[in-house]
């Protein structure tokens, strides 16, 4: 699948460690999802306070927002031992055994694009979140035998972009639902703020409020510009970066002021262009701009349809006004609104 590499909230392999020296250490520590940070901290003084384990939980919302990060330091604050996975990863129910059978008392496991699960794995899940316990089936036909394990008492984290994907019971087997959402510039600000010292990037405060704005509401996005912005300043010899440095460097990534990168522009140009304003379907779409379907639903989408520029309709995507502003054209038999109207 062709993604877009800047801009992509997926995290990319070779990303991964550092990611992983940029994570906060305490909940104290994240940034952003206020409400949802203050409903995990209770849980987890509760759940301390009555020696227990946390309740499962389920953590809901687009990709690179922080769902992993919360996992990791909810396993630190209940001082737990976590073991990480993913959905398409548990292929058959001896991978689940074995992963649960090997956690301790309060442990957590935490299954990342959990609506990814295989159905037969979701059916062993259903007892072992709800009696901690796990029926294992060996051998078919007349000699077919179950074998029953008893379980430690564990949490479930799961976490998935596409809730509505989740089959009503394994959903109604999480205590507690959490949804994040977004980031606003100002908390991009503090988490460029916090990475740029960590990094040693000399970043003025106006240039992280410019990579704050370019940045799709994704702190995954704004840490990966902000490595951009220092190799550029590198070569350049850039003592300390400012707002013009910063908005140069992402002008010639082809990052715009709102944050949107050339493909997207693309899609806009050629849903308006081409195809009068839509409604299209999403394959034809992709075609139309030489980009994968999954890739223009997961990576595209939901930054533009967040803004205003493009809506989903049961007859396929349509763009909005807002969408004919940014590429300079005017809805049919309208006077253009303006961008910002």
């Amino acid at each position: 699948m062709t993604r877009s590499p800047l801009m992509d909230p997926i995290p990319q392999e070779q990303e991964r460690a550092f990611e992983t020296d940029l994570r906060p250490r305490r909940l104290a520590e994240f940034v952003g999802q206020d409400r949802l940070r203050g409903n995990l901290d209770v849980l987890v003084k509760a759940s301390r306070l009555r020696g227990e384990p946390l309740d499962h939980i389920l953590l809901t919302g687009p990709p690179g927002l922080g769902k992993t990060t919360l996992a990791l330091l909810l396993a630190r604050e209940m001082e737990a031992e976590i073991r990480c996975t993913s959905g398409p990863a548990l292929e058959r129910p001896g991978d689940l055994a074995g992963i649960l059978t090997a956690l301790p008392r309060g442990g957590i496991l935490f299954i990342d694009e959990i609506h990814r699960l295989h159905r037969v794995i979701e059916e062993y899940l259903y007892p072992a979140m709800e009696d901690f316990r796990l029926d294992i089936v060996l051998d078919r036909g007349p000699g077919a035998r179950t074998v029953r394990l008893h379980l430690e008492r564990f949490t479930m984290i799961g976490a998935t972009t596409r809730a509505g994907l989740l089959s009503a019971p394994l959903r109604a087997r999480f205590g507690f639902h959490g949804r994040v959402d977004y980031y606003g510039v100002g908390d991009l600000d503090t988490v460029l703020a916090r990475s740029a010292e960590l990094l040693g990037v000399p970043l003025a405060p106006e240039a992280r409020e410019e990579i704050a704005r370019r940045s799709r509401g994704t702190p995954r996005i704004a840490n990966r510009l902000l490595r951009r912005v220092r190799d550029f300043a590198q070569v350049d010899g850039t003592a300390r970066i400012g707002r013009s440095d910063a908005a140069a460097t992402l002008t010639r990534l082809d990052i715009d002021e709102i944050g949107l990168d050339e493909m997207d522009r693309r899609i806009l140009e050629t849903l308006i262009r081409k195809f009068r304003g839509g409604p299209v379907g999403l394959a034809t779409l992709a075609m139309s701009v030489g980009e994968e379907p999954d890739t223009l639903e997961e990576v595209h989408e939901p930054f533009l349809i967040q803004q205003g520029f493009l809506e989903r309709t049961r007859l396929g995507r349509l763009a909005t006004a807002r969408g004919y502003a940014i590429v300079g054209e005017t809805p049919p038999g309208k006077e253009s609104p303006g961008l910002f109207s």
